[in-house]
């Protein structure tokens, strides 16, 4: 079987993302710890009224990823928050009703078959979006494309209106063309220039990543 690893010693990282697990090259946010306060966090923010009308949504793997190896918080969950702080906007993770597996190989296995199937892993908690007029939407990179589980979040809302900005971590491929992707998925909504941050500048240089967002947000 193709595994992630060795994807990438055939083609190169650049067709890939971080974060993206941080399957950043495929893998990024999880563990047993992080996923059990990620579901509190996530039910909070369910059931709690909207503090303003921008609100930042991600998904995001931990566990062993690409470039950065076994990590407690993922790629895009560190880019997420960076931003919601930046911009007082609320914070929303989309965590999956059947957690990724940790290792990275595995991960990247499980997010290829999903891909090729096109599969749409439910999720474990939903947000009420109609508040909410501007929403930055942040994943991983996995092999090229959104994760599955960020389809399933994006298909089960009306973007009618809404202002979308995409946000990716990666291992080399940038957004991978999932700009596009979002507006075609989200129908109606205006879909602004995306930002992407490679899962090892997320991780391992704060600053950079954070000159980053800031020169994004403007």
């Amino acid at each position: 079987m193709l595994t992630r690893r060795s994807f990438l010693s055939l083609t190169g990282a650049a067709v890939l993302g971080a974060a993206a697990l941080a399957l950043p090259g495929c893998g990024e946010s999880r563990g047993a710890a992080s996923s059990a306060s990620a579901s509190n966090a996530t039910a909070a923010s369910s059931s709690a009224a909207a503090k303003s009308d921008t609100i930042v949504v991600y998904f995001s793997h931990a566990g062993e990823n690409y470039g950065v190896g076994v990590i407690e918080e993922g790629n895009t969950a560190i880019v997420a928050k960076m931003i919601a702080e930046k911009t007082g906007a609320d914070l929303f993770e989309i965590v999956p009703s059947e957690a990724y597996p940790e290792g990275y190989d595995e991960c990247c296995d499980v997010a290829l078959n999903e891909q090729n199937a096109g599969a749409r892993p439910a999720f474990a908690q939903d947000i009420d979006l109609t508040s909410y007029s501007t929403v930055y939407l942040g994943y991983p990179i996995w092999w090229g494309d959104l994760p599955m589980c960020v389809y399933t979040f994006l298909e089960a809302h009306d973007w009618a209106g809404k202002d979308i900005h995409p946000f990716c971590t990666h291992a080399g491929s940038g957004l991978s063309g999932t700009e596009s992707k979002i507006a075609s998925t989200c129908l109606g909504a205006n879909v602004g220039q995306g930002l992407s941050i490679a899962g090892t500048t997320a991780q391992n240089s704060r600053d950079q990543a954070q000159a980053a967002v800031d020169a994004w947000l403007g």
